[in-house]
C-alpha cells in the first residue's frame, strides 16, 4: 500500500537527486558547477536542487572525511550498550559529549546502542569504556570490539 504525502514530507528522490548526493557523498568539497557537469544538468538546477535537498533535510552537512591512524588515533572499537529503559534520551546527550565518541546508534537486538570509540591508543581507549562509558547512570552492561583495520566504502 502506496503511502501518502503528508504535509511537509519531502519530496520523493529522482535519479537526478540521488546522482547529485552520490557526487557530494564522495567529494563534500565538489563546486556546484562540478557537481552539475558530472550529473549533466545546468548549474542553476542543480543549485536549486542542492538547496531543496539541504532545506529539506536529505543533506545535512558538509564534512571532510579523515584518516584515523594518519590524525593520531590509532585505536578504535565498536562498543555496545545495554541500558535501562527510558535512560537513552538523557543518555544520548551525554554521549554525545565524548569526543571519542565518533558514532552512536539506537539499535535493536541484544543490546541497545551501538557507539563508534576512536583514541589515541588503547589506555586511552580502555579510559573511556572503563571511567566514562561504564561509570554512566543507565548503562547496565557494554562489550568491546576491536577493529584491527578500517574500510570506509563512501
Amino acid at each position: 500500500m502506496a503511502r501518502l504525502e503528508a504535509e511537509g514530507d519531502p519530496t520523493p528522490l529522482d535519479d537526478v537527486d540521488r546522482k547529485i548526493i552520490a557526487e557530494l557523498t564522495r567529494d563534500g568539497r565538489m563546486s556546484v558547477t562540478q557537481v552539475a557537469e558530472n550529473v549533466h544538468i545546468s548549474r542553476a538546477h542543480a543549485y536549486t536542487r542542492i538547496a531543496r535537498l539541504t532545506g529539506e533535510g536529505v543533506l545535512t552537512k558538509f564534512t571532510a572525511l579523515v584518516d584515523p591512524i594518519k590524525a593520531g588515533l590509532k585505536s578504535s572499537a565498536y562498543v555496545t550498550l545495554k541500558v535501562s529503559q527510558h535512560s537513552w534520551r538523557e543518555l544520548r546527550e551525554q554521549l554525545r559529549a565524548i569526543p571519542e565518541v565518533h558514532h552512536i546508534a539506537l539499535v535493536g537486538g541484544d543490546f541497545d546502542v551501538i557507539l563508534l570509540v576512536r583514541a589515541i591508543d588503547n589506555i586511552d581507549l580502555r579510559r573511556v569504556i572503563f571511567d566514562q562509558l561504564q561509570s554512566m547512570p543507565g548503562v547496565l552492561d557494554t562489550q568491546t570490539f576491536l577493529v584491527f583495520e578500517d574500510v570506509d566504502t563512501r
